[in-house]
């Protein structure tokens, strides 16, 4: 009897015990708070240059904070603001901040339409060829920009984009369409000043990922001329290797051909240490008021952790740009 009254006691206890847990697995989990759905994030990075015609430089190139916003809604919120060249040194000016200043460089809100269809409003990146959209420091393996991809065409816009991803088979075609509504209103001197800004990018292929860009925009200078303009871009891996490349051709409306450029590089893994990689490019460049440019870079990259890059380049050729000066360049770059 003691026995049997042993047993119903822990029979209750069991039950009381099961029925605790689905309830517990059945209660509602409490809802996220507006301030949940927030992320703060960045990169920044800094390096040395060594110029061959000009002193040698030191700087902490940029300090990029990001903050992001996603709920249980179909909004997304993205912002990054960039403080460039907060301080640099020269032989002559020593720790100076002569070049810093700070650029909103995104800022844009995100509506999910439908499976195939988001919405965006705000300040973006256009969806020209790849560099521009993954231009962040930790995100490529070298320090200085390919020219093509930063002189012939607006790298950024305030408007409105639909994009999404159709399917295909085993893989998808994306697509973005984008208009420039609003003008910038504060720009450098020495920025390109670009106007009217519309285009539409899709990129398709697995093994071969390929993409195609279409612009039209106005360039503000002494001619002051309606640009039509169209890009190529791929990327693939063969055998560990890295291919990528992106090629553009402009005409003006009179379809006189007003500008190119094109590059292709290479990412080889070394047999050297861990995720050392090692960095050949080659690239040609024109401009009606720059003339024609053709430059090479040899480096090599370490990628010490998957958000911290450690570059080292050698590059030349003809002239010299701010982006990409004719020397060694060395950089750490890192992503938090």
């Amino acid at each position: 009897m003691h026995l049997i009254n042993k047993f119903c006691i822990g029979s209750v206890a069991l039950l009381l015990l099961l029925c605790k847990t689905a309830y517990a697995e059945d209660a509602p989990r409490p809802e996220k708070g507006f301030m949940d759905g927030f992320r703060l994030g960045g990169y920044t990075s800094a390096g040395i240059t060594i110029p061959r015609e000009s002193e040698t430089t030191a700087t902490i190139n940029e300090i990029s904070m990001i903050l992001t916003w996603e709920g249980e809604s179909r909004f997304k919120f993205f912002s990054e603001l960039e403080l460039e060249n907060p301080i640099s040194w020269d032989d002559d000016n020593k720790f100076n901040t002569k070049q810093s200043y700070i650029d909103l460089e995104r800022f844009y809100l995100d509506y999910n339409l439908s499976d195939k269809i988001n919405l965006r409003g705000g300040r973006f990146l256009t969806p020209t060829g790849r560099w521009n959209q993954l231009h962040a420091s930790p995100l490529v393996w070298t320090s200085s920009r390919p020219v093509a991809t930063s002189r012939l065409f607006p790298t950024a816009a305030n408007g409105m984009m639909a994009f999404g991803a159709i399917p295909l088979d085993n893989s998808a075609i994306e697509y973005s369409i984008f208009v420039e509504t609003l003008k910038d209103i504060d720009e450098d001197d020495d920025d390109l000043k670009f106007r009217n800004t519309k285009g539409a990018r899709i990129a398709f292929g697995q093994q071969a990922n390929i993409g195609v860009n279409i612009m039209s925009f106005d360039e503000r200078n002494v001619f002051n001329t309606r640009y039509h303009m169209l890009g190529l871009d791929f990327i693939t891996n063969h055998r560990g290797i890295e291919f990528l490349g992106e090629a553009f051709q402009r005409w003006d409306t009179h379809n006189n051909t007003s500008g190119y450029g094109a590059y292709l590089q290479t990412a080889v893994p070394l047999p050297v240490g861990q995720n050392w990689f090692g960095i050949i490019r080659l690239e040609t460049f024109h401009r009606p008021d720059e003339g024609h440019q053709q430059r090479w870079l040899i480096g090599t990259t370490w990628r010490m952790k998957p958000t911290q890059l450690l570059k080292l380049e050698l590059t030349g050729g003809s002239d010299d740009q701010p982006e990409s000066p004719r020397g060694f360049l060395a950089s750490f770059a890192v992503l938090f």
